[in-house]
């Protein structure tokens, strides 16, 4: 009797450590907070102002702002609104005189696990005129975190389709499994985008509508990012799941892209992500249930900006 009693208590307590340790990781994975790499914040004068708001007021001085564009010696952005597939689609056009204006940024100015703010805080924070989220890095243990020509993550997403952006201003579509983080760097990578798929390669659509159905399942919220040609960009955020805009499937915001021109489309992270912000607003309806009209916190932004 004695050892089974034991025996008993033995078990509760591997149950109970077995819990413990399945609580701990699920917390460690989805909640805990880990920073590993911090990136250097403004710094503030001595009235306790950051050097972030004084750029903010020299640029609406030196930029023509209206409620849809923004152009200055640097950066033009025209916003447009369309109406296709019973889905309200946002289009930044944007040119730029060099690739330096085109950069991102990591909530909380710091690169970890589940690090998150929304995009216009992001956006706010790094004095962008214009921002969408990203890839969200934080939510995938693999797959490459390059940044503005720092190197964070190394470890690749083997089939993973990932956008690079070149010194240059080009971009190219990678397969992570074949061709190293560090080689990229070394090559003069200043981007990588790491969630796919590639949509429109060459200015053909490279997804079917087949390769939809194991992506995402369902018409939904979008965000693309394109190049048309040398310094010409298109960032591309889509409404949708209300009865106001449906969403876009992949196919369907592959087609829309290359109506636009896009010789290289990629898919950025979607659903209850997609934001864009512009002059200090969000301009989309960013929701993740269909009911409430709410910015999900990301992980991180691209955004144009000095």
């Amino acid at each position: 009797m004695r050892f089974l009693k034991k025996k008993f208590a033995w078990a509760i307590i591997y149950t109970m450590l077995l819990a413990s340790f399945t609580l701990y990781t699920v917390l460690d994975t989805f909640v805990i907070t880990r920073v590993y790499t911090a990136v250097q914040a403004e710094e503030s004068d001595s009235n306790g102002d950051t050097a972030a708001e004084d750029s903010e007021t020299q640029l609406t001085e030196a930029g023509t702002v209206s409620e849809n564009s923004y152009s200055d010696e640097n950066i033009s952005i025209t916003i447009t609104e369309y109406r296709e597939y019973d889905t309200t689609i946002y289009v930044a056009d944007v040119q730029l005189s060099s690739v330096e204006y085109l950069q991102t940024a990591f909530a909380q100015s710091a690169y970890g696990r589940n690090i998150t703010e929304k995009t216009s805080v992001i956006a706010a924070a790094n004095n962008a005129i214009l921002a969408i989220n990203g890839d969200f890095y934080g939510s995938q243990t693999e797959g490459y975190v390059l940044k503005n020509g720092e190197l964070y993550r190394e470890t690749s997403s083997e089939d993973q389709e990932a956008l690079v952006v070149w010194q240059d201003g080009s971009f190219t579509i990678i397969t992570e499994g074949e061709v190293t983080a560090s080689s990229l760097l070394e090559s003069g990578a200043l981007q990588v985008l790491s969630f796919g798929p590639a949509l429109v390669m060459n200015g053909s659509v490279s997804v079917s509508e087949s390769e939809e159905v194991g992506k995402a399942k369902a018409s939904n919220p979008r965000t693309a990012i394109a190049v048309v040609d040398d310094l010409h960009y298109l960032f591309v955020v889509s409404d949708g799941r209300t009865d106001e805009s449906e969403g876009l499937s992949l196919y369907q915001l592959a087609e829309f892209m290359q109506s636009l021109g896009a010789d290289i489309a990629y898919n950025l992270d979607g659903g209850g992500s997609s934001t864009m912000y512009f002059n200090g607003e969000v301009i989309n309806n960013p929701t993740s249930d269909g009911k409430t009209i709410k910015e999900r916190s990301v992980s991180d932004i691209v955004y144009i900006g000095y």
